[in-house]
């Protein structure tokens, strides 16, 4: 293994197709300028290059569907439209596996992750949205990007299990109030 690789090949053809189609309709669009890659080859592996572009659609195809691979599709919204900006991050897609916010604006920080608290299972502020890191983050995609739990994680327990509570009282009910219920002496 050669561990100064930094991106290696996607894992299977069917995945490559999948992400090659992509790519194709950012090349073929209108909408989309490509800065960065836009190629890829299965000669020998799988390999997609990273690939960046930009899209006036804030709709476009890869705006809303989960990609797992090095395609990274940017939406620059007008200044004046943060708040519909936020609306359209929170509705374009049903998938809500990772999402981030870069902003030195402590207000609309805050403000952005409240709006968004289900446009993510992982939610990143100021900082590279690599996926979870099992052990250390427990939850994953929310929506149809999957449960928000992570296996390994205590919360995938509860996936599994009905939380019950049981009271039982050994005494004889004499009276149907509370302590709390009763005259101030």
């Amino acid at each position: 293994t050669d561990f100064s690789v930094f991106m290696s090949a996607v894992i299977d053809h069917t995945a490559f197709r999948k992400i090659a189609g992509y790519i194709d309709a950012m090349q073929a669009s209108p909408d989309v300028d490509i800065l960065v890659g836009g190629t890829y080859d299965d000669s020998v592996g799988f390999f997609v290059q990273p690939t960046i572009g930009v899209t006036r659609d804030p709709n476009f195809v890869t705006m809303r569907e989960e990609i797992f691979g090095p395609v990274l599709t940017c939406y620059v919204y007008p200044d004046d439209k943060f708040e519909e900006t936020l609306e359209l991050c929170n509705s374009t897609s049903p998938y809500a596996l990772t999402g981030a916010i870069f902003c030195r604006d402590r207000y609309a920080l805050m403000h952005a992750a409240t709006v968004l608290r289900n446009a993510a299972g992982n939610f990143y502020i100021n900082d590279k949205s690599t996926g979870s890191i099992v052990g250390q983050q427990p939850f994953g995609g929310a929506r149809a990007s999957g449960t928000n739990d992570k296996a390994g994680s205590s919360l995938n327990l509860l996936r599994w299990v009905s939380a019950r509570s049981i009271k039982e009282n050994f005494l004889p009910l004499n009276d149907w109030h509370y302590p709390h219920m009763a005259a101030e002496k």
